[in-house]
């Protein structure tokens, strides 16, 4: 199978976000720069992509222009293997963001991420319908997610 990398469409900020994001995570980093040429359509020398690898994924950023922008149609889902992990992803992320609802939140340039507890779609689909109940009207409650307190209330009761 083809390799599959995700592209990002930035304004200017292509470079800047790529620096921030492998600050964030482990093992990462940038791979390429290049610049636009002389043939456009933005001025020679300014930065049209940047490579970048997020512990093991790549990903490009395009510094495209203000027509289009991130929504939540597209996400990021980072599983967190506890709650320092997500309590630094979340922290990391956020800033200068939006926090969401359900564990979700857009970053300083509006690019959305899911910070998440591994295990949560069991839980959410756990053969115990009350259970998985009680457990999407915690997360329902929540911004970020307290995997403590989304675990007591699924098991009350």
């Amino acid at each position: 199978m083809p390799k599959i990398t995700p592209n990002l469409w930035f304004d200017t900020q292509g470079k800047e976000a790529a620096e921030f994001y492998v600050s964030v995570f482990p093992n990462s980093e940038i791979t390429n720069v290049s610049y636009y040429s002389e043939a456009g359509p933005r001025e020679a020398g300014t930065v049209l992509t940047v490579d970048f690898r997020l512990d093991g994924q790549d990903y490009t950023a395009i510094n495209g222009g203000p027509q289009f922008t991130f929504d939540e149609a597209i996400s990021l889902l980072i599983n967190c293997g506890d709650q320092e992990e997500i309590d630094y992803y979340w922290s990391r992320l956020s800033e200068g963001g939006e926090e969401g609802p359900c564990g979700w939140l857009k970053d300083k340039y509006g690019l959305s991420w899911q910070v998440a507890p591994v295990g949560m779609a069991e839980l959410m689909n756990d053969p115990d319908r009350r259970r998985a109940e009680r457990a999407m009207k915690a997360m329902l409650g929540m911004k970020k997610i307290d995997v403590a307190a989304l675990y007591a209330a699924a098991d009350e009761g």
